[in-house]
């Protein structure tokens, strides 16, 4: 073959190369990953968010509620309601004061806390209220249920709840393998119109079915 028949041919190769280089130089980065379509849109998810101690230690993210003053006082309100009643004891299908079912002690705390809602089965809780976010989940004041939605007590923090026991009364119990392995799932009682009111008894038809594990 002459060169005046392959001159043209090595003309077109080396254009179609050049043409293929930039095309890939502009689907690349400068450091020769591929970039997508669609990677500005990625760039912006939120990454989550892990809260730390001083110590290092990972910690759930802070109550969506905690800065304001309505949640402020749900704690200050809610906390002190608690813990008047710890070492009750437990009593199916009661409100207090002196003796409580898992629904129950819930119930009445909530009450002196000036949160109103209607008294009922730990089920009809879950069924009420809506879950929370996951960063919510392990805050003061959500409602954490176990063993097919038959018992329900209130989360302190990522540690441990409280909640009547049929065993012991009510109590703090720490977020052990055993609890861990039985929650349902949480949820959250909204806090609109919470008030202070005086806390009221339940009447004989709005019933507790509580099956609380020890």
């Amino acid at each position: 073959m002459n060169s005046k028949r392959l001159f043209p041919r090595i003309l077109f190769a080396g254009f179609a190369l050049v043409i293929t280089a930039t095309t890939q130089a502009q689907q690349n980065e400068p450091d020769g990953r591929t970039r997508y379509a669609n990677s500005a849109t990625k760039s912006l998810e939120a990454e989550p968010v892990i809260v730390r101690s001083k110590d290092g230690e990972e910690r759930p993210p802070i109550n969506s509620f905690a800065d304001s003053s309505l949640a402020r006082r749900f704690h200050d309100q809610l906390l002190p309601a608690i813990e008047a009643h710890l070492g009750a004891s437990y009593h199916y299908n009661t409100t207090g004061p002196n003796t409580f079912d898992c629904s129950g002690f819930v119930w009445r705390t909530f009450q002196e806390a000036g949160v109103n809602f209607t008294r009922g089965p730990a089920r009809s809780y879950w069924a009420t209220f809506v879950a929370p976010t996951k960063e919510d989940e392990f805050t003061f004041g959500t409602l954490v249920f176990f063993g097919g939605l038959k018992h329900v007590g209130i989360v302190a923090d990522e540690h441990g709840f409280y909640h009547s026991s049929r065993h012991h009364g009510v109590i703090y119990s720490p977020f052990n393998d055993y609890w861990l392995s039985r929650i349902d799932g949480f949820r959250r009682v909204p806090l609109n119109g919470m008030q202070t009111v005086a806390v009221k008894s339940a009447s004989p038809s709005q019933s507790s079915e509580d099956g609380t594990p020890p």
